[in-house]
């Protein structure tokens, strides 16, 4: 009877040390951690139609002038919510001008003439390729978890001529000019862009001539850039 008593405890014993060393694991949930040091907005392409200010007497376009810029922008954040920023940055910007100011050589020298609505030409334009860096000042209504937001972008830029290239062709020839000592090296002006998600409108007033020097009969060159487009943003 004994016996049977201690091997009865002996088990429950037993039974019980088992029992309590099975472990409960309870799953955590995971914690989504929010970024936030985001950024936005940093490559930018655009695509513009391109058209003169300030131009001489019987000044008129031809045909369709386009022009397109590329580059980087560092995005940095002034604010908590991130919806404030300055971003400087740097790219490459290529204009092209079909209008009828003929550029022609005399003695190696840029001869400027207004051609009329007489005048039978192919071709006659001007184009630049530049290096531009642009300031902006930004506002957006971006988070982190969602990349489409309302932006308004506004900014100032300089831009650098690396390449000047002037055509002319009629029934004479062909006349090309490049290394335009006309043209203004530097050149600056005031940008803005705004639109929700993927498009973007975009419109650049230039605020000094494309010429420091030229005329046509004796009037000065003293033509500005407007450009209207559309601009496309990327992280």
């Amino acid at each position: 009877m004994k016996i049977r008593i201690v091997l009865t405890c002996f088990l429950l014993v037993s039974a019980w040390n088992v029992f309590s060393q099975q472990n409960t694991t309870t799953e955590t949930p995971a914690i989504v951690k929010v970024d936030s040091l985001y950024r936005e907005d940093q490559f930018y392409f655009a695509f513009t139609y391109n058209m003169l200010r300030d131009t001489p007497v019987g000044f008129s376009k031809s045909k369709f002038s386009t022009g397109f810029s590329a580059g980087f922008l560092r995005d940095m954040p002034i604010n908590k919510k991130r919806t404030f920023a300055i971003a400087p940055g740097i790219g490459l910007t290529y204009n092209n001008y079909n209008q009828n100011i003929a550029v022609t050589l005399q003695d190696n020298t840029p001869v400027y003439t207004i051609l009329n609505s007489t005048a039978v030409y192919s071709k006659n334009k001007f184009s630049q390729l530049q290096i531009e860096v642009p300031i902006e000042f930004r506002w957006r209504t971006s988070t982190f978890e969602s990349h489409k937001f309302l932006r308004i972008y506004g900014g100032f830029k300089f831009s650098y001529s690396v390449y000047d290239k002037s055509v002319f062709t009629d029934n004479e020839g062909k006349v090309v000019l490049t290394g335009n000592k006309d043209f203004n090296k530097l050149t600056y002006g005031a940008y803005i862009s705004s639109g929700y998600n993927t498009l973007n409108v975009y419109a650049y007033y230039g605020l000094n001539s494309l010429f420091k020097s030229g005329k046509v009969g004796d009037e000065a060159l003293q033509m500005k850039a407007l450009n209207v487009g559309v601009i496309f943003y990327i992280l």
